[in-house]
C-alpha cells in the first residue's frame, strides 16, 4: 500500500562498528535508537536481510496490544502478578513509540481506539467471560458488547458477543516501521538487502555477508525466529518458528462500504486464540489473519500460500456475506517466534552478545520493549522495567526432532480444530 522505498544501502567491504544489531524489525529499530540516545558518539550498524517493513514487523495485523495476550491460554490472562508486569512492559512500549511517532510526525494511521474480542460459539463466549473476569481482577477497564452492538461496530452479525478493551493502539505497521527507520539518529547506519550467512563470535564478532564482513566487539541479536538458523548461538533447541498468515482484501467500493456499514476502522481478536483476527483498515480494505504452521525451515511455499488464501476467503465470506465477490488481493506468511513456556532468551547469551529475540506473538509491543531494554541492559542502565524483563523465565528446552515437530504440529492442529467457527 505504500510507495516504493528509496534505494537500499547494502553492506559492501570490510566494515567496523562499535555496535552491530542484527534485524531491523521493532526490536532492532528500538535497540538502535536507544543505543544512539545513550551513546551519541558510538558507531552503530543495523543490518537487515531485506528491506525494513518487508518482514513480519511490517506485515502483521497492526495491533499494538497493551494487555496480557498469552497464545497458550484460552482466556489470554493467567498469573495476576505476571499479567500486571506484562501490562507495564506493553504500555511502556506504546508510550515510547507514541513519543517517536509524534516527535517525527510519522504517518502510520496511529489510532488509539482499543481492540475488540469477538466470540461466535459457546466456548468462545465462555472464553470471553473468563477474559472479562481476568480483566476485572486486574482492575482494567472493558465493555461487554452484545450481538447488536458488535454489528453496529463491524457491520456483520457474525459475532454473538464481544468485549472492547480501550488501551490497544491500531497502526499501519509497514508505515510505522519504515517511519521509525527513516527517523533513526545520525550515528546509526542502516544496511538493507544484507543477509548474514554466518556469525563468528570472539573478542570481535564477525558477521559474514554476500559482499563483505562486519566487525564489532558488541552484537545485539534482534532477528527473532531467524536466530534459530545460527545454531552455535544456542537458540535452536529452545525457540519455535511458527508461521502465521494474513490476507488483505481488494479495495472496497463505496457501495460495498455502504452495504457493510459499521465503523470505518476496527480490529477484532478472536475469543479463541486460534481463531481469526479481522481488521478493517481506515482506507477501505479488510485484513484476515489465521492459520498456524510449525516451519523450522522458516519458509512459506507458494502451494501452501494458495491453500491459506482459500481458507482466508472462506473466513471472510462467513463474516461478510453482504460483500460477495470481494477477493483477497494479497496473501503472505511470516514467522512468529514462540517458546513452549512463554519464556524469552533476553540478556547476554555470550561475552558481548546480547539477545532481544522471541516476542511470543506480541511483536509490536514486546519487540519494542525487548529492543529498548536490551540496549539499556548492555550499557548498564537500570530501571523498573528492566527488572521486570529479567524476571521473565528463560525458554524451556525442546525435545529433539522428530518428536518436537510431531508434538507442535499435533498441538496446533488440535487447537485450530477446537476453535471451530471462531476461525
Amino acid at each position: 500500500m505504500l510507495p516504493p522505498p528509496p534505494p537500499a544501502t547494502p553492506l559492501r567491504g570490510d566494515i567496523k562498528a562499535d555496535w552491530v544489531i542484527l534485524g531491523a524489525g521493532l526490536a532492532g529499530l528500538a535497540a538502535a535508537r536507544r543505543l544512539a540516545e545513550l551513546q551519541p558518539d558510538a558507531s552503530i550498524a543495523l543490518v537487515e536481510a531485506r528491506r525494513v517493513g518487508f518482514g513480519a514487523a511490517g506485515r502483521n495485523s497492526g495491533f499494538m496490544i497493551d494487555l496480557p495476550h498469552d497464545l497458550n491460554s484460552h482466556d489470554y490472562t493467567g498469573d495476576r502478578t505476571k499479567d500486571l508486569q506484562q501490562i507495564r512492559l506493553n504500555r511502556g512500549a506504546i508510550d515510547y513509540l507514541r513519543g517517536i511517532v509524534q516527535r517525527h510526525s510519522i504517518d502510520c494511521d496511529w489510532r488509539e481506539q482499543g481492540k475488540l474480542h469477538g466470540a461466535v460459539e459457546k466456548h468462545g463466549i465462555k472464553a470471553l467471560e473468563a477474559f472479562a473476569k481476568g480483566l476485572s481482577e486486574l482492575n482494567e477497564p472493558y465493555r461487554i458488547l452484545d450481538a447488536a452492538e458488535m454489528k453496529a461496530v463491524t457491520g456483520t452479525s457474525f459475532y454473538q458477543a464481544g468485549l472492547h478493551a480501550p488501551g490497544a493502539v491500531l497502526v499501519q505497521p509497514a508505515a510505522l516501521v519504515r517511519g521509525l527507520a527513516d527517523a533513526l539518529p545520525e550515528n546509526v547506519q542502516l544496511y538493507e538487502d544484507t543477509a548474514v550467512h554466518s556469525i563468528e563470535t570472539g573478542a570481535r564478532h564477525v558477521l559474514v555477508t554476500d559482499h563483505g564482513r562486519l566487525q564489532s566487539p558488541r552484537l545485539i541479536l534482534a532477528n527473532n525466529a531467524y536466530a534459530s538458523q545460527f545454531g552455535a548461538l544456542g537458540f535452536k533447541g529452545s525457540i519455535l518458528p511458527v508461521y502465521t498468515y494474513g490476507s488483505l482484501s481488494r479495495q472496497l467500493r463505496p457501495d460495498e462500504l455502504e452495504r457493510l456499514g459499521g465503523e470505518e476502522s476496527w480490529g477484532v481478536i478472536p475469543a479463541d486464540p486460534m481463531g481469526t483476527t479481522v481488521r478493517r483498515m481506515g482506507f477501505g480494505r479488510i485484513c484476515i489473519r489465521n492459520s498456524f504452521v510449525y516451519r523450522p525451515d522458516i519458509t512459506a511455499g507458494r502451494q501452501h500460500l494458495a491453500r491459506v488464501k482459500l481458507a482466508h476467503q472462506r473466513s471472510f465470506d462467513r463474516r461478510f456475506p453482504m460483500l460477495p465477490g470481494v477477493d483477497m488481493e494479497y496473501t503472505w506468511g511470516g514467522a512468529l517466534c514462540l517458546t513452549r513456556n512463554g519464556g524469552t532468551p533476553f540478556g547476554e547469551i555470550a561475552p558481548g552478545v546480547f539477545s532481544a529475540v522471541c516476542q511470543n506473538g506480541l511483536g509490536l509491543t514486546s519487540g519494542t520493549t525487548s529492543g529498548k531494554l536490551i540496549a539499556e541492559y548492555a550499557v548498564g542502565i537500570e530501571s523498573e522495567l528492566l527488572d521486570i524483563m529479567r524476571q521473565i523465565p528463560k525458554p524451556a528446552s525442546n525435545p529433539p526432532e522428530p518428536l518436537l515437530g510431531l508434538g507442535v504440529r499435533s498441538t496446533l492442529a488440535w487447537k485450530e480444530w477446537h476453535a471451530g467457527s471462531e476461525r
